[in-house]
């Protein structure tokens, strides 16, 4: 299992807290929505995840392609 980095649109209000508290600079606001700019520099620390007040970004698991 891998994980991934995941924004919800429709939850996101576009505060931006997430944007702060990541250590790897990943995700930007756009058009007044979050949008993970660079996910391949996400170190899945969880940050985002738990600063955001919407839950509208998350962290999940997905099975490796064989």
């Amino acid at each position: 299992m891998t994980k991934r980095l995941v924004v919800d649109p429709s939850w996101c209000k576009g505060c931006g807290i997430c944007v702060e508290f990541c250590p790897k600079k990943v995700l930007k606001v756009v058009k007044e929505k979050i949008t993970v700019e660079k996910p391949d520099d996400c170190i899945k620390c969880g940050l985002c995840e738990l600063r955001c007040p919407d839950y509208a970004i998350y962290i999940e698991e997905v099975r490796d392609e064989e």
